[in-house]
């Protein structure tokens, strides 16, 4: 990062993992069902902390949750659970890690009526992202009627920690949504 003076959202300030972060993942269209899962989940156990906090913790969380396999996890019984309320890599909240283990049961029956979940989410934007070309952060929005679609759709399916500002945060991880500000190189490099 040093001597690297691009424009960047000023939310990942110079941190070289938040850049990263934001530089390379954040707003790029995501297709592959376990990286999908994988930030279903993560930004699920984001809910009240903060993203940096995540994304130092994420290895461990691979780790931990079998390189985010719904089909292992959708297996997870009390002593595995009990194994991750221990692992002080990851975040230690029972509700969470239930909610990641019955978020891959309902993963699961998603795939199998749509044949992939990228189908499913991918399918409540067209399979086309949403480009926005927001100003200043006050631009992004923190929840949208799309995200509480979403959120209500994937609740009535059986999944937990799916609010609609999780769920706003998740499309723009997965780049359903690219809410980098117009004066940041990605919203250039992105929109080319």
């Amino acid at each position: 990062m040093e001597n690297d003076l691009r424009r960047r959202c000023p939310w990942c300030g110079t941190d070289a993992l938040y850049t990263a972060y934001h530089d390379n993942e954040w707003g790029r269209p995501e297709h592959n069902d376990r990286k999908l899962f994988e930030m279903l989940i993560l930004e699920g156990m984001q809910a009240g902390l903060s993203w940096i906090t995540i994304l130092r913790k994420r290895e461990n969380f691979r780790n931990a949750f079998d390189n985010f396999d719904p089909q292992k996890i959708a297996e997870y019984d009390d002593n595995k659970i009990s194994e991750l309320l221990s692992n002080e890599g990851i975040i230690r909240n029972k509700r969470k890690i239930n909610a990641a283990v019955s978020n891959a049961k309902a993963f699961l029956d998603i795939r199998r009526e749509f044949g992939s979940f990228d189908a499913y989410i991918w399918g409540f934007v067209g399979g086309v992202p949403i480009i926005n070309s927001p100003k200043k952060p006050e631009d992004v929005p923190a929840r949208t009627p799309l995200s509480d679609k979403i959120s209500a759709d994937l609740k009535k399916r059986g999944f937990s920690f799916v609010g609609s500002t999780i769920i706003y945060s998740f499309m723009q991880s997965v780049g359903m949504v690219d809410d980098h500000l117009i004066s940041c190189f990605c919203h250039t490099k992105l929109n080319k």
